[in-house]
């Protein structure tokens, strides 16, 4: 069974910093593709950041300049690290895994719980 169990979240100030984690577990396909993903109160989750199987990685317009994402490959391990964090980042962060390039679209088969993260004014 896939299991993605992400970590990391949390309350900060604006112009804070966080990482965030995502351990992949029971996943056996020798090609993995991942993404974070965030959902604010009533909206479709949009991406954020992703990376596929080579390394190769995209960022939304959103993220872009202020976050990085990388991966640990022998620990199935997806970070992000998110700076300059503004109230409008308050959204439930979400990562993803497919064997398939998805990108930032939200096809992903695999999905984790997702991780809280609020910023104040």
């Amino acid at each position: 069974q896939v299991q993605l169990v992400e970590s990391g979240g949390g309350s900060v100030q604006t112009g804070g910093s966080l990482t965030l984690s995502c351990t992949v577990s029971g996943y056996t396909d020798s090609r993995i593709c991942l993404a974070w993903f965030r959902q604010f109160p009533g909206k479709t989750r949009g991406g954020v950041a992703g990376i596929d199987n080579e390394g190769l990685i995209t960022f939304a317009d959103s993220a872009r300049g202020r976050a990085t994402n990388s991966k640990d490959s022998a620990r199935r391990t997806l970070f992000l690290r998110i700076n300059d964090l503004k109230p409008e980042d308050t959204a439930m962060y979400y990562c993803a895994a497919d064997p398939e390039v998805r990108w930032l679209l939200p096809t992903y088969e695999y999905w984790g719980q997702g991780t809280q993260v609020t910023v104040s004014s």
